[in-house]
């Protein structure tokens, strides 16, 4: 659905105009997204419930800003775009790298039990958030991003009690007990 007929028409210029900067519509987009749709920044050093917190409120400004919808479409369809797929990998494997240095931090620390699933833990943490962004209707998305920070406190207790009692379960806790 990108083109450059619809940004020129938006920006209020003619399509050569657009051309004279940008060669090429992946060009354009390339250069749209690297300066809108960001990778997770550095999360400060705390205990697991607070960085996984801050994760979380990163992911809902990710998805509730301005660039939201068009980092919702190009997860989806970057692969297919020369240019921007590259990119959109780079970004994507920093939050990868960066959530899973949380998870595996936090079991170092003895905060979480040494069997916890890393990838199992940060898919329910993204895939909740982004989830919550995509079903929450339009007229409704300027009060989730103010209660944003308590849904993603709510989210992460919720998260970490069950992380430590499946791996209390799977060590052959108390409910296992005969």
């Amino acid at each position: 659905g990108f083109s450059v007929e619809a940004v020129a028409k938006r920006a209020g210029v003619g399509k050569a105009s657009i051309y004279l900067r940008w060669r090429t519509k992946q060009a354009l987009l390339l250069e749209a997204l690297q300066q809108h749709v960001s990778g997770v920044t550095a999360i400060e050093p705390a205990d697991v419930r607070e960085e996984l917190v801050q994760l979380a409120r990163q992911l809902f400004g990710h998805y509730l800003g301005d660039a939201g919808r068009a980092a919702f479409r190009i997860a989806l369809e970057a692969d297919r775009i020369p240019g921007v797929a590259e990119h959109w990998a780079s970004i994507r494997q920093s939050q990868i790298l960066a959530a899973r240095a949380i998870v595996r931090r936090a079991i170092e620390r003895g905060e979480l039990p040494a069997g916890t699933s890393v990838t199992l833990l940060l898919d329910t943490l993204s895939g909740a958030v982004m989830n919550h962004v995509q079903t929450t209707p339009p007229e409704a998305r300027a009060k989730l991003a103010t209660s944003a920070g308590s849904y993603a406190r709510r989210l992460v207790d919720f998260l970490l009690a069950n992380a430590t009692a499946a791996a209390s379960e799977s060590r052959g806790g108390p409910e296992n007990a005969s």
